[in-house]
């Protein structure tokens, strides 16, 4: 019966219902609500896988500039296989190969 009363005397205290109507408030109306905060974490960590892939990216694609650059040869290659430039004297022929159709 002690701890009944006490408990009722907690609750009736309006420091304990103000602090209960701003927690509710924070937790679903507010906005930054915990939902919009969870939803925001999640895309945070998204972006960071993006981050770190972009940044592979970066470092292979500075690995193959560096390559390129240190060889006139190399260079030279990299246009032809990719570009389809040819020198003057040359011909290209392209050969394309056509998927077998399964008939």
């Amino acid at each position: 019966m002690k701890t009944l009363r006490r408990i009722l005397r907690f609750l009736a205290n309006r420091y304990v219902y103000t602090t209960l109507a701003f927690l509710v408030w924070m937790a679903a109306f507010d906005r930054n609500n915990m939902l919009s905060q969870y939803e925001l974490t999640r895309e945070l960590q998204l972006l960071e896988g993006e981050k770190t892939w972009y940044l592979e990216e970066i470092r292979k694609d500075s690995l193959a500039i560096a390559e390129l650059m240190s060889s006139v040869e190399k260079l030279e290659k990299y246009g032809r296989e990719r570009y389809l430039m040819k020198k003057d004297d040359e011909e290209i022929f392209l050969v394309v190969r056509r998927k077998a159709s399964a008939d």
